[in-house]
């Protein structure tokens, strides 16, 4: 993996046993770097499911026209702006 912004990249030291890395290593098919990198995201992810566990029946979607919602929209956001 590249990382195009290095400024947002740490190196870390971590202290792990190494039965769970390799077996960590081993489900994921990567080294030791992205296999720590696919853990933290499934955290993230894990976490961010959760929050959205807690909003559930808590936000109200009756003002909303769900076929209007389905519809295409073309916003002309891709047309080039012309410059003079």
């Amino acid at each position: 993996m590249v990382f195009s912004d290095m400024a947002a990249v740490r190196k870390i030291t971590a202290i792990l046993p190494s039965d769970l890395l390799e077996a960590a290593q081993n489900a994921t098919g990567a080294g030791v770097t992205e296999t720590l990198r696919q853990g933290l995201e499934s955290l993230k992810r894990r976490e961010f499911g959760r929050m959205m566990l807690e909003l559930r029946g808590k936000v109200d979607f009756t003002g909303f026209d769900l076929d209007e919602l389905r519809e295409d929209k073309d916003y002309g956001w891709d047309q080039p702006t012309s410059e003079k």
